[in-house]
């Protein structure tokens, strides 16, 4: 068995260290196109980064625990109900996008406006830094450094092509296939102190997903990096409640 961890935005797979070292096993965090490596000149949103984690999946070997955190977890999610990939199960903490009624933050329209561009920029070292932007989110100083050091152009167009691919959220399209998640043993967490979530909308899209969720108090949206060791309890205990792993109907 195989724990992959896939991040989201604006970050890269170090979000994932100390969590990974309170959890027993094999694991991998993969790193989206872009967050530190190079982009594709081809991509130009979800999709081909759906299609990406996909292809990432296919080349390890099963079953695998999927995790995925913010932009990674949609990209999850899009695996689980769309592939037939040896996936025993599936954990996603951003379900509110998914919901029909949600409207994105303040921070995503900024970025799929027409004034994205200008508002990387100035976040982008050496002249601004993205801590300022993510400390809410409970992300300390070294973490928002580490974040820094891979903030370059092609970040920026990753950020850009996804949050543009995905304007009313994901209820419109992806959503379709949502119910499709519950043939998975899946999991929602819920990080209560998160000031950009949702927690009726996460937990409405978490139950027609079939999911079981898990509230997690005082936590904000980097909650594997703000409380390890809960966080791998979490994971654990939910792990701990799968059958042994066989192929999906």
């Amino acid at each position: 068995m195989t724990v992959v961890f896939v991040h989201g935005v604006p970050e890269t797979p170090a979000v994932w260290q100390s969590l990974r070292r309170q959890v027993d096993g094999d694991s991998i965090a993969l790193r989206l196109p872009g967050f530190g490596s190079p982009l594709p000149d081809a991509y130009r949103g979800k999709d081909d980064f759906a299609q990406w984690l996909t292809d990432e999946l296919r080349a390890i070997p099963g079953p695998l625990d999927l995790v995925g955190h913010d932009w990674g977890a949609h990209l999850v999610l899009r695996a689980v109900t769309t592939t037939t990939l040896p996936i025993r199960s599936w954990v996603s903490d951003v379900m509110h996008a998914w919901h029909p009624d949600y409207t994105w933050h303040g921070i995503a329209q900024q970025l799929i406006a027409d004034t994205g561009e200008e508002f990387l920029a100035a976040q982008r070292p050496p002249a601004g830094s993205l801590g300022p932007l993510v400390a809410p989110l409970g992300v300390d100083t070294a973490l928002a450094a580490q974040f820094d050091a891979a903030h370059d152009a092609g970040m920026g167009r990753a950020i850009l092509s996804l949050y543009r691919s995905a304007p009313a959220g994901f209820a419109p399209d992806w959503g379709h296939d949502l119910p499709a998640a519950a043939r998975i043993p899946g999991l929602v967490l819920i990080p209560q102190a998160h000031p950009l979530g949702d927690e009726p909308l996460a937990a409405s899209a978490g139950e027609r997903a079939g999911a079981a969720i898990v509230r997690l108090p005082g936590l904000s949206h980097l909650w594997m990096a703000q409380d390890p060791e809960t966080s791998a309890r979490v994971l654990t205990d939910f792990w701990n409640t799968l059958e042994p792993w066989a192929p999906a109907p």
